[in-house]
């Protein structure tokens, strides 16, 4: 299932500048230090805000769960940084009750083939260093 194409699609510059791209938010700083490095920063924004909502449109839902305040949907896709990197990334959408607005709650890297340690601090990869220098 994809989401229907006459759904609007809402991402808050704000959100973005706020939480992903933030290094002090206590939740999107280990986000934002992925998606810095690979190019996006307050310039860019919204190269960003298209690339999620393409994400969006273009790809499959792969978890959709009713709950007190709307239908969330889970959405995995493809993003091209601005240094030309391509990452693939888990992206939460909900759907307010009464609504017909696809609203942005929160993305984070899925990592394929990739052992992934997550602490407080930091995300720590472990792959082939051969591959990545």
């Amino acid at each position: 299932m994809k989401i229907s194409n006459d759904i609007m699609v809402y991402i808050g510059t704000e959100k973005l500048r706020q939480y992903l791209l933030s290094m002090t938010h206590p939740v999107g700083k280990s986000k934002a230090k992925l998606l810095r490095s690979i190019g996006f920063n307050e310039s860019n924004v919204n190269m960003l805000k298209k690339n999620l909502v393409e994400l969006a449109l273009k790809n499959e839902v792969v978890d959709k769960k009713v709950s007190v305040h709307g239908t969330k949907y889970v959405i995995d896709g493809n993003i091209q940084s601005p240094d030309s990197i391509e990452i693939t990334l888990r992206t939460v959408w909900i759907i307010d009750n009464d609504e017909n607005i696809l609203r942005f709650i929160t993305a984070y890297p899925l990592w394929r083939g990739v052992e992934m340690i997550q602490e407080l601090e930091f995300v720590a990869l472990v792959h082939d260093i051969e591959k990545y220098g």
